[in-house]
């Protein structure tokens, strides 16, 4: 396997759009990197600028320590994955995996070594005499992720590669991969637009938008320091919720409705600005002290209730862990969890700092 560094990405068509601005990371040797954000935001086509099936424009790419920035693109030894899965229909589950060795004129035994080892892991050593169309979409990606591993390479691209499974497929082959990469500890890069699967994949997160990178960190620095309202807004599910407010001495003020700031913390430069309060639906809490949220949707959801309505005359989302039977119109008074309420600038969407009892976070 292998490290790899990206200084300076730069993707610009020749119609003078530009997809990628500036990408600049550093990957480990065995690394799982998942890129995440919305179509069109320029994931995969970093990607296929790394796999060698776009030209950079600008920008250095290094493989192992060597420059392939300019290498073609079977010269960068990386295998990759695609969303439909680009299987040969006339050829058999084991030819498809074996295509690639044979192409390189591997010597038959070391050819059927490759391939039912690969086939073993993967579950496929009954299904090697089919033809694709013979298989489950889910048994279809694994041919496809089979044929990659094969030929052993430095490197393995994913490109949504689960985006054609319905959601509960979807949900097994992500840990099937996972286990997978627990097993291989390969280098990987994982491009999709669905934040779940980044969270449970990966080991860092890159988050992009416009072409440009967001944040990048762990799942959990992510989910619990978004660096902007972007991140905040992408990161977790359901969404965060966003409420404008306006800092007085020691309080928020949203419209009339006050709430302290996060005891124990400092809150830099907050005195009489325009800010977004963030919470997420868990880190609102039922209060009898609270402030008020009038219900105008309650989602049971077994282990969970999602309390949708209104506070401060603001749609806030409330995840309370319990059952609840509330009704249209009931109201329920919560407070937020001050440990975990974020305040983004107004006008640069950026993060506040805050220095508290469990987080620090440096914008």
């Amino acid at each position: 396997m292998a490290s790899l560094s990206l200084k300076g990405l730069n993707k610009i068509y020749d119609n003078k759009v530009q997809a990628v601005f500036d990408f600049n990371l550093d990957i480990e040797d065995g690394e799982f990197v998942v890129l995440v954000g919305p179509s069109g935001c320029g994931k995969s086509t970093t990607l296929r600028m790394i796999a060698g099936l776009e030209e950079i424009t600008a920008g250095t790419l290094v493989i192992d320590g060597n420059d392939v920035t300019e290498a073609a693109a079977k010269n960068r030894d990386i295998a990759m994955v695609f969303q439909n899965y680009a299987l040969y229909a006339h050829m058999t589950v084991y030819e498809n995996m074996a295509f690639s060795l044979m192409l390189r004129k591997e010597d038959q035994d070391i050819i059927h070594e490759k391939v039912m080892e690969a086939a073993e892991i993967l579950g496929l050593v009954d299904q090697l005499g089919k033809k694709p169309k013979q298989l489950s979409g889910g048994q279809r990606q694994r041919v496809a992720v089979g044929r990659a591993m094969v030929r052993n390479p430095k490197v393995f691209l994913f490109d949504e590669p689960l985006s054609n499974l319905d959601a509960q497929l979807r949900g097994s082959m992500r840990r099937e991969l996972k286990l997978l990469h627990n097993k291989l500890k390969a280098t990987t890069i994982y491009v999709t637009h669905d934040q779940i699967e980044a969270l449970t994949l990966a080991d860092r997160i890159v988050v992009m938008n416009e072409g440009r990178v967001q944040q990048i960190g762990k799942p959990a620095q992510l989910y619990d320091n978004p660096a902007n309202l972007f991140v905040a807004s992408f990161i977790g599910l359901p969404p965060m919720n966003f409420l404008e407010a306006r800092t007085d001495g020691g309080d928020f003020d949203f419209g009339g409705v006050r709430l302290p700031f996060p005891g124990n913390m400092v809150k830099i430069g907050l005195k009489g600005k325009n800010v977004i309060v963030g919470v997420r639906p868990e880190d609102i809490l039922p209060n009898p002290d609270g402030v008020p949220l009038k219900v105008v949707i309650n989602e049971n959801l077994g282990q969970n209730t999602l309390v949708h309505g209104f506070l401060a005359g603001k749609r806030v989302t409330a995840k309370f862990r319990r059952w609840c039977d509330y009704k249209q119109g009931d109201v329920v008074n919560v407070s937020f969890d001050q440990e975990k309420t974020h305040v983004f600038d107004k006008e640069t969407g950026m993060a506040v700092p805050v220095v508290g009892l469990r987080r620090a976070l440096d914008v």
